[in-house]
């Protein structure tokens, strides 16, 4: 059970800092459109808001990541019964937050799609469009990733003896 442990916990903090990245990248993109007065200068709004979200989002988990796996690696040792307890109940929340996020994701996706679709030609609707339809991906995409990393470690979970 230990490397499913850790395969899931190291792969989580491998994504924290590609969402951070990502966010960063989101900023620095934000300022040049906005500073070279871009025509598409609004794609700064979603890219900005998304981007604070995914930096936030992955710094937690990186900061948490290292202190969560050495308790966790304890615990297994010592009581694995209640680590099985206690993670299965957690991940299974995690797994059903996955849902939320994909269902807001897939939206903005849509809304980005719709904006692009029906009001490209107006450099506002344009801007935001493109933002929501790069963040919502990428997003929409990493989460996916993580989604299958949870379930592959839940049903490690569930297949702990008793």
């Amino acid at each position: 059970m230990i490397n499913p442990l850790n395969n899931y916990f190291s792969a989580e903090k491998q994504e924290s800092v590609l969402f951070i990245t990502l966010g960063l990248v989101a900023i620095g993109v934000s300022a040049w459109l906005w500073m070279n007065g871009h025509r598409l200068k609004s794609m700064a709004y979603p890219l900005v808001v998304i981007a604070l979200m995914q930096m936030v989002v992955g710094v937690s988990i990186y900061l948490r990541t290292d202190h969560q796996v050495a308790t966790l690696s304890a615990q297994l040792k010592r009581e694995p019964a209640a680590l099985k307890a206690q993670e299965i109940p957690r991940m299974q929340t995690v797994m059903k937050n996955f849902s939320i996020y994909k269902g807001v994701e897939m939206a903005l996706l849509i809304l980005g799609l719709g904006m692009l679709a029906f009001w490209a030609r107006y450099d506002l609707a344009a801007g935001i469009g493109i933002g929501l339809v790069l963040q919502s991906a990428l997003t929409l995409t990493l989460d996916i990733f993580a989604e299958t990393r949870g379930s592959t470690y839940l049903s490690a979970l569930h297949a702990m003896p008793s």
